[in-house]
Formats: C-alpha cells, structure tokens, sequence
C-alpha cells in the first residue's frame, strides 16, 4: 500500500519533469524563432532605415562603407530614402549552405515590385540556447549622380557639393534616392532610382539643368529693349544693330523701323558655361525712295530678317545679357 503510493507520487512528479521540460523546448524553440531568428536581424535593420539610425543599421548588417560620400547613409537624407519603400514583406528564412540562410523581402518602389535577398549566417549561441544570426559580410553599393554646369545638388532633401558636376554616394538598401537641382535661374527636374541591393547594376543620376523660365525672361526682355532701341534710330543702318539697309536712290520720307518678330530665346550649355542659341527674327523698313533718274517718289515697305548672337552672363545679383553683331 505504501510502495504503491510513492509509485503514484513518483510518476506524478515524472509527468510533471517531462511537462516542464517540454515546456521549456517549446519555449526556447518559440523565443529562438521569434526573437532570436535570422528575420529578426532582417526587421531590425529595416526599423533602423526607417528611423534614420544609419550607424545601427550598418553595425546590423555588418556592412563596410565603400569609398564615397555619406550624405545618404544617415538622418533625415536616411528617413527619406525609407518613404518610397511600401508593402514591405520579409520572407521565410530559406537554407542558402551550413549555418546559412536567405531572407526574401519583398517590397514596392514607385509601383514597381522588387525584392531584396539577404544572406545571414548562425556565429554562435546566447545564453547556451539562443542562435545568434549575423549578416554575411557586404560592402555597400554606391550612385552615380551627375548635374550639368552646377557644382551642388540635392538628394533626398540634402544639398550636397557635387565637384566638377558629378559625385559618388554610399546608400543602404532597400532604398529609393531622388535628386533634384534647383535655383533662381536654373533647375533641373527631379530624377528617381531603387537601391535594392549591393549586387545591382550601378545606379545612375543623370541631372538635366536648364535655364528656369524666369531667367530665360529676363534675357527675352533685355534682348527685346535692344532691338527697341535699334528701331528707334531714323537711318538706314542703325548704329551697332543687326539690321541695316542699302539704296541707291533718295531718301524721300521718314524713315521707319519695326520689329514685327523678336527672336526666341534658347539658353544651351556649353563647355561648362551657359550660351545663347544664335538668334533670328524679322524688322521691318517703311520710308518713301525717290528714283534718282525719273524723280518718281515711292513709298517702300522692305520686311527683313536678321540674325546676331549675345553672350550671357548669370551671378546671383545680376544677369548680363551683351548683343555681339557682326559687320
């Protein structure tokens, strides 16, 4: 009666070792999926670009900066490069070799679907239970950016010097970089591109300035008060003008000049510097000729074209605009 009561109390207390142990696996096989697992290290990293912790997340994903401008890997620039990444989904840890996996993450750039692979590997144990999973080693991937005539652009809200009109930029990944110039007199529309990983093909940003319409109206309206100014003179050939006209017969008449099409500004760069397009327009000549054989008098009305070009000048104060004509 007594052997069969401890028997009892033993197999009691063996069910409940058994239970407790079991317990135990599940819990240390919960805790090491869903905290220590590899896709921890993935989510960890990507809260880390969102909150524009760019020395966290390059110590997660055990990354070396390369050689190249660091504006982007930190702040606001890092935030920023965060918001255009949507639908973010990270994958099924995937066997990739011994002690090593892949983690899918799946995501949407501007409507475009994309999906980064990260390859993590297991380097040990936490607490004698816990897996430790570490990115594989990588360096990060670098943008070409480049911007005509200018020696500064912005990138995800950050102004950054670009010498000589071209720079090269480190940025983490998955990452979206928009760049843009923008000034008084010259501006170039912003140009987009996905980082989405450090095997891609090299990233390029082509920046096309162009003069803003404000400058090109101001040089229209300087160009537009000279040739007022050339009408204005009452003779034949206009002092310093690129209109003139020639007759052997006698002026019988006042002699009227206007310009009935002023030419179309177009602002080009070239060699580094901004030039003027060669210009063209029309002026037309009124006066009365009287035939120096027959004495008869006419009236004369002579549309002609004309074509002249003019250097530019642009600082921040001033804008120059100097008429070049050729005799």
């Amino acid at each position: 009666m007594h052997s069969s009561r401890l028997i009892r109390v033993l197999a009691a207390w063996l069910l409940g070792l058994m239970l407790a142990v079991a317990a135990a696996i599940v819990t240390v096989t919960l805790v090491n999926t869903h905290m220590f697992g590899p896709h921890q290290q993935v989510e960890s990293y990507l809260e880390a670009l969102r909150q524009g912790e760019g020395e966290r997340a390059l110590g997660l994903l055990n990354a070396t900066a390369p050689d190249a401008n660091a504006a982007l890997l930190d702040g606001p620039a890092l935030q920023r490069a965060t918001q255009g990444v949507e639908n973010v989904e990270v994958g099924t840890p995937q066997p990739a070799g011994e002690n090593r996996v892949e983690i899918g993450v799946s995501y949407t750039v501007n409507d475009t679907a994309h999906t980064t692979t990260f390859l993590l590997e297991k380097t040990g144990t936490e607490w004698l239970f816990f897996n430790r999973w570490e990115f594989v080693p990588s360096t990060l991937p670098t943008l070409e950016v480049s911007v005509i005539n200018q020696n500064e652009a912005t990138l995800n809200g950050t102004r950054v010097l670009m010498p000589e009109g071209r720079n090269r930029f480190a940025a983490f990944y998955p990452t979206e970089v928009e760049a843009h110039y923008t000034s008084e007199h010259f501006a170039a529309p912003a140009q987009t591109a996905a980082v989405t990983g450090r095997q891609q093909t090299p990233v390029t940003l082509n920046l096309a300035t162009a003069a803003t319409p404000a400058l090109t109206e101001a040089v229209t309206a300087q160009l537009k008060t000279f040739l007022d100014t050339c009408a204005k003179q009452t003779v034949f050939q206009p002092a310093n003008c690129p209109f003139g006209f020639e007759t052997g017969n006698r002026v019988a008449g006042p002699i009227t000049w206007s310009i009935t099409e002023y030419p179309e500004v177009r602002i080009e760069p070239f060699n580094g510097d901004w030039v003027i397009s060669p210009l063209t327009g029309t002026v037309l000549l009124e006066t009365s000729l009287q035939d120096l054989f027959t004495g008869i008098i006419e009236p004369v009305s002579v549309p002609q074209e004309f074509g002249f070009t003019a250097r530019l000048a642009v600082t921040d104060e001033d804008i120059t605009v100097t008429p070049v004509v050729e005799y």
